[in-house]
């Protein structure tokens, strides 16, 4: 199927189900309720089909291009049906079983995540390492001590920032498996049940009042050697294959979530308001200016490109369009975000306080900025 039919087809059928798949809740809602509200609607598209398209038959699909699963995310953050931040779990982790898990193990669970009927989170950061993620030490040890027969490992460590843990069922654990000196080649992947005895999960309250992230603590947690993606010590190929799915696919959902807050704006300020307006073009330039290269990177990765150090740009550039937006926000409708107690008020303010994240979350912005002049401009070693 084309991406316009695709399109057309969905917003007919959204437009026909609008009272079944809508909230039940007025906005901004609580996270739980927003989490529910996902999972419900994810599992209505998938016995209507439409979030089987673009992704493999062998695992459930009913193939196509990925840009229709991109339509689908966007169509639906658009729509508010689902956040976009929450629903990018689905684009991040289902290729990575796709592509690293056994075939029959990712025929199995992959439906269960496209259904809604299971929830995946993804425990990369650990305290201290920030951005260096070669420099991670949760560790994985083979029980018996040789990795090549062992059907068991124990993994110890801690991880920090994980979204949305305390609601999942699995997690792509990354773990250290080499030496400290052997950096990302020391590095396996692992699925891993959240209820695995020895696991730990503390929410973390965020400046905007959500618990969105939480810590993970392992304690001896027991993992079948079955479990491992990408083989021992391949678990850095399986983070950077996660890298072309978060800069495209879920970078457009994200961007087709803010376009409706420009236009709200829009309606919110006064048309001969010099300095609104200013504030008002700056926002939709930079959001305008995202949109045309996320286009871009959408298509090359349909055509099955290579991304790499090129999407650093793409993370730049939504990071600064949507603080550009919630500053302009902030800027033309004085005193909302601060003063007014009425839902408006609320959803004003959780989400400029999370743009606030926008240039740290999924790599910070200096870090960004430092693979672009490297392995782009070629600038020269970081200093």
């Amino acid at each position: 199927m084309e991406v316009a039919e695709f399109r057309a087809e969905l917003h007919a059928w959204l437009d026909a189900h609008h009272h079944e798949v809508a909230p039940d809740f007025d906005p901004p809602g609580t996270l739980d309720q927003r989490i529910a509200q996902m999972q419900r609607v994810k599992g209505i598209l998938y016995e209507a089909g439409w979030m089987r398209w673009g992704w493999p038959e062998r695992v459930g699909g009913l193939g196509g291009s990925p840009m229709l699963r991109s339509e689908l995310g966007a169509t639906m953050a658009a729509r508010n049906l689902a956040d976009p931040g929450v629903y990018s779990l689905v684009e991040v982790l289902a290729p990575t079983l796709i592509d690293y898990a056994d075939p029959d193990l990712a025929a199995d669970w992959v439906p269960r995540l496209l259904s809604g009927e299971e929830m995946w989170c993804q425990g990369f950061s650990e305290p201290g390492t920030g951005s260096d993620l070669a420099t991670l030490s949760c560790r994985a040890v083979p029980d018996g001590g040789d990795p090549d027969t062992a059907d068991t490992w124990i993994i110890n460590g801690q991880k920090v920032w994980t979204s949305l843990a305390q609601y999942s069922q699995r997690c792509v654990l990354l773990t250290r498996t080499g030496t400290p000196e052997s950096r990302h080649r020391g590095i396996t992947a692992f699925f891993l049940d959240l209820d695995t005895p020895g696991i730990t999960v503390r929410p973390i309250e965020m400046i905007n009042g959500e618990r969105e992230f939480t810590e993970v603590f392992l304690d001896d947690v027991a993992v079948p050697a079955d479990r491992i993606l990408g083989g021992v010590h391949g678990g850095w190929s399986v983070a950077m294959s996660i890298l072309p799915y978060e800069r495209s696919s879920c970078f457009w959902q994200r961007i087709a979530y803010l376009y409706p807050r420009v236009q709200r704006l829009v309606d919110a300020v006064d048309e001969h308001d010099d300095r609104a307006a200013e504030a008002v073009g700056n926002a939709f330039l930079a959001l305008h200016t995202v949109r045309a290269r996320s286009r871009a990177t959408q298509h090359r990765l349909a055509g099955g490109a290579t991304l790499g150090a090129d999407t650093s740009i793409d993370k730049v550039l939504v990071a600064s369009a949507e603080q550009t937006l919630y500053d302009s926000i902030r800027k033309c409708t004085t005193g909302v975000m601060e003063l007014d107690d009425t839902p408006l008020g609320d959803v004003a303010r959780i989400e400029y306080l999370y743009s606030r994240a926008a240039t740290i979350y999924g790599g910070t912005a200096e870090v960004q900025r430092n693979i672009i002049a490297r392995r782009l401009l070629e600038l020269g070693e970081e200093g």
